[in-house]
C-alpha cells in the first residue's frame, strides 16, 4: 500500500471520529442546557469549546458564548477548522482520494453525512440542531458499521488505527474539561448541577447503560472517571482505546513488515493502563495524567506518521 494511501485512511478514520464526537458534545451540552433545573447557559456552551480547543478561535468571532453562537460555530461554521462541516469535508477528501480501497457503502455513508451539511448555513434552533446532529450520528455509525463489514485488510486497519487515536484523546480531553472546568462557582460538588453535568459526560459518550451494568452505586463522579479511564469493556474508555491501538499496529505489522517506535510506545502506553487504578489517578492529580495522555496520544500519532511514512 502506498504511504499516501495509508495516511488517507488513518485520517479518514480520524475525522469520521472527530465529526462523531462533536455530534454528540452538541446534543449533549443542548440537553444539558434545556434539562437541567439551572440552565446551563455561558458555562456549559463554554466547556464545550473547551473540549474541542475552540475557545480561542470563537473568541475572535467577537460572538457571545450562548447556544446559538456556539452550536453554528460547531457544526456549520466552514471557517471553524474543527466544526462538524470542516471535519466531513476532510474526511470525504480522504476518502474520495482511496475510493477504491472503500466498500460502496463505506463511501456512501461518508457522501450522505456530507451532503447534510453541504450548503447549509445555519443549524436552526435547539430541536433542529439536535436533529440535524443525529443524522450525523447517524451516518457515522453506518460508515463504522460499513468499515466492520469489509475485507480484513490494511484500509480497514489503517481507518480503525486512525478512530482509535482520535477516540482517545476526545474522551481524555472530555474528562478534564469536565473535572476541572464545568462546575459553576458557588455550586455543590454532587449537586443537581454536577450529577447533571457527568450524566451529559456519559451521554456524550454512549455510556449512560454501560455505567448502570458495571456500577451498583448511583451517580458517582470517580466511578465515572473509572470507567472512561479504565475499563475496556467500554469502547471509549482510554484502556479500550489503547487495547484497539496496539491491536491494530499489531495486524498492520504482520502484513507489511512495518514494526517500530509506534509499536513500542503503544505496547508500553497499554501496560501502563492495566497498571492504572483510577483512585491513585485522582489523588495524585487526575489533571497531570490526562496532560500526560494526551501528550503521550500525540506522540504515538506522530510515530505512526513516521513508521508507515505518511511524512
Amino acid at each position: 500500500m502506498l504511504s499516501r494511501t495509508a495516511a488517507s485512511l488513518y485520517w479518514l478514520g480520524r475525522y469520521v471520529e472527530r465529526a462523531d464526537f462533536i455530534a454528540r458534545l452538541v446534543e449533549a451540552t443542548v440537553r444539558l442546557d434545556a434539562l437541567s433545573p439551572t440552565p446551563a447557559g455561558e458555562a456549559a456552551w463554554g466547556s464545550a469549546l473547551s473540549v474541542t480547543y475552540g475557545a480561542d478561535a470563537f473568541a475572535e468571532t467577537g460572538r457571545a458564548i450562548d447556544q446559538a453562537s456556539v452550536v453554528r460555530f460547531l457544526t456549520v461554521d466552514t471557517d471553524h477548522a474543527g466544526s462538524v462541516v470542516r471535519c466531513l469535508d476532510m474526511a470525504r477528501n480522504n476518502a474520495r482520494a482511496v475510493r477504491t480501497a472503500l466498500t460502496r457503502e463505506s463511501w456512501t455513508a461518508i457522501n450522505r453525512a456530507w451532503l447534510i451539511f453541504n450548503g447549509r448555513l445555519r443549524p436552526g434552533d435547539a430541536m433542529s440542531a439536535l436533529g440535524l446532529v443525529e443524522a450525523v450520528k447517524a451516518e457515522t455509525r453506518g460508515f463504522e458499521g460499513a468499515v466492520m463489514r469489509m475485507m480484513r485488510n490494511e484500509a480497514v486497519w489503517f481507518i480503525r488505527l486512525g478512530a482509535a487515536i482520535e477516540r482517545a484523546d476526545n474522551t481524555a480531553r472530555l474528562i478534564d474539561v469536565k473535572y476541572h472546568l464545568l462546575l459553576p462557582e458557588g455550586e455543590q460538588v454532587g449537586g443537581v448541577v454536577d450529577r447533571d453535568q457527568w450524566t451529559t459526560i456519559l451521554q456524550t459518550v454512549s455510556a449512560v447503560t454501560a455505567y448502570r451494568w458495571l456500577y451498583s452505586e448511583g451517580l458517582r463522579p470517580n466511578l465515572v472517571i473509572d470507567l472512561l479511564l479504565a475499563r475496556p469493556e467500554l469502547p471509549r474508555s482510554l484502556a479500550a482505546c489503547a487495547e484497539e491501538t496496539v491491536e491494530m499496529l499489531s495486524l498492520l505489522g504482520r502484513r507489511t513488515g512495518l514494526q517500530g517506535e509506534a509499536d513500542r510506545l503503544a505496547r508500553a502506553r497499554m501496560s501502563r493502563m492495566h497498571r492504572t487504578r483510577t483512585h491513585e489517578v485522582i489523588v495524585k492529580g487526575l489533571h497531570e495524567w490526562l496532560d500526560g495522555f494526551i501528550g503521550d496520544n500525540a506522540a504515538l500519532d506522530a510515530a505512526i506518521a513516521r513508521q508507515f511514512r505518511f511524512i
